[in-house]
């Protein structure tokens, strides 16, 4: 594994680590040496940021990957997308692959997200001894999650969680142990030559679930109460504009605890056709929401 810090369960399973910036050209081409595939999940994820670093790190080192490919000819990767790189800011409701990049990005991820897409799966269209495939799992979550589980609890702690909008939309999510299982089955179906090379596949727990119950859920695991106030997506928007506005001018640290990317996803439906990556992947997820839940409050329960 190439990342930026040491991880220890990794170590204790006897895998190789090196220590690295995805950014860096000649640190990833080094660690790739004598790879036979590439699974590629390094991303800058979030809602908010300067859109250098987010072109450096998901542009730049994605290339550095599809470079690493090339200069030690490696002939499978496995590239971790991004369901938001075809989000316009309406309702996706059983969308399947067909839906067309949106013409306008209303953040720097999915922005960034996109660009890296349109080269893995150019790279891998090609045809030049490399067969590369995009996943776009939505909402990973579970144990050890640290993005989606942080935001919502600290929220919750601080008082300012909401609901957006008057009605609850449908949100397909993942489970961390069925993204990955996804990511194998991709890289096994590559390497036994399965007609997938240069495609982009939604993975989902194929369970859309509305987005109330997924929080509530998260927020029971952390033994928090549940969540029912609202407030209207307009006023989501504007407060996710004046809080961009103010950060972006006063200089501030962090996130705003609401942009208008954020507003959007909140108050929109975002459900896939689960069929491409089950029938071409072989992708069932194993582990269903309820039981996600059930394994994350546990793991919870028992942290110290």
């Amino acid at each position: 594994s190439l990342a930026r810090s040491l991880c220890p369960r990794l170590a204790a399973a006897g895998i190789e680590q090196r220590r690295g910036d995805i950014g860096d050209r000649a640190a990833v081409v080094d660690a790739a040496r004598g790879a036979e595939a590439i699974v590629h999940t390094a991303a800058k994820a979030g809602v908010f940021g300067a859109l250098a670093e987010y072109h450096r790190v998901n542009v730049r080192g994605t290339q550095n990957v599809l470079d690493a490919c090339a200069v030690h000819h490696i002939p499978y990767l496995v590239h971790t997308s991004s369901p938001s790189v075809v989000f316009a800011g309406a309702d996706q409701e059983g969308v399947d692959e067909s839906a067309p990049y949106p013409a306008r990005f209303l953040s720097p991820y999915p922005l960034t997200k996109a660009e890296a897409e349109r080269r893995v799966l150019a790279a891998g269209a090609q045809d030049h001894g490399l067969r590369a495939v995009a996943l776009r799992p939505h909402l990973i979550w579970g144990p050890g999650d640290p993005h989606l589980l942080p935001r919502v609890v600290g929220l919750a702690r601080a008082g300012k969680l909401r609901l957006v909008g008057r009605r609850d939309k449908l949100v397909d999510c993942v489970y961390i142990d069925n993204a990955a299982d996804a990511h194998l089955n991709a890289l096994d179906a590559l390497r036994a030559g399965a007609a997938i090379a240069g495609k982009a596949y939604f993975v989902t727990n194929a369970e859309p679930w509305p987005l109330a119950r997924v929080l509530n859920g998260l927020l029971a695991a952390a033994g928090l109460p549940a969540e029912h106030r609202r407030v209207p997506a307009a006023a989501a928007w504007c407060a996710g504009a004046l809080l961009e506005t103010a950060h972006a001018v006063l200089g501030r640290a962090g996130e705003p605890r609401m942009t208008r990317f954020v507003a959007r996803q909140l108050a929109t439906a975002h459900w896939y056709d689960p069929r491409a990556a089950r029938d071409e992947l072989g992708y069932a997820p194993k582990v269903s929401m309820a039981d996600g839940m059930a394994r994350l409050r546990q793991e919870l329960a028992a942290a110290p």
